[in-house]
């Protein structure tokens, strides 16, 4: 989820931090120091330090209760050089400079071949799962280590199964070649060997746009 670089030169509590900042659109110390099983000074010592290098903003926000307003941080726009992304620059000169060589449907026609080989992929990495939900788990590790930002969850009572995506590397690319959306679904429909739509989710109260991939338990 992160660039591999930064496991190294950033200390583990402060990429738990960043994540789960990543994944809430921002939260107040206390929060965050129960989400993270950590003291409340320890958090916020950690979030001091993210600020002074510019990767959270603080500010403060008044307490459902009686007492002084909570320090509440959000990532910055630097933080967001932290995930991973494909130069959509150059993906996107390749991609029209092949649109003028071979054609107006030559760059779908690659993105198709593209996700057909990745389906093939998904397919026998997920094969190894016996069920929905450790194919779901498994497939929300893969596209971790492939840059995305997601995560799986899943509702005991009602069985549904949804893939949550916060960051995709390839997000320019896709607002350019909107076909490709559908072509990713389909392949990760072909994966599963069900079906699999794709929601795109605007966020609560403060929470991160994501998208969510709702697997078919039935």
């Amino acid at each position: 989820m992160f660039h591999p670089a930064f496991h190294n030169l950033l200390k583990p509590q402060w990429l738990d931090t960043l994540a789960e900042l990543k994944v809430s659109g921002g939260l107040a110390v206390s929060e965050l120091a129960r989400r993270l099983d950590s003291s409340y000074m320890t958090v916020k010592q950690h979030c001091e330090d993210l600020t002074k290098l510019g990767y959270l903003s603080r500010s403060r926000i008044p307490r459902t209760e009686i007492g002084r307003p909570e320090i509440f941080y959000r990532l910055s726009e630097k933080a967001e050089g932290i995930f991973p992304s494909i130069p959509e620059s150059f993906t996107l000169d390749i991609l029209e400079q092949i649109q003028r060589a071979f054609g107006e449907t030559a760059p779908d026609r690659l993105l198709f071949q593209h996700f057909k080989e990745r389906e093939e992929e998904w397919k026998t990495k997920l094969s190894k799962g016996t069920t929905l939900l450790y194919k779901a788990q498994l497939f929300a590790k893969i596209r971790t280590q492939e840059g995305l930002f997601i995560s799986c969850l899943h509702e005991p009572e009602t069985g549904v199964i949804t893939l949550r995506e916060f960051h995709h590397p390839l997000a320019r690319v896709y607002a350019k070649h909107p076909r490709a959306i559908e072509m990713e679904r389909r392949a990760i429909e072909g994966a599963f060997g069900v079906k699999v739509s794709r929601k795109p989710a605007a966020g609560a109260e403060g929470a991160p746009a994501h998208i969510d991939f709702l697997i078919d338990v039935r």
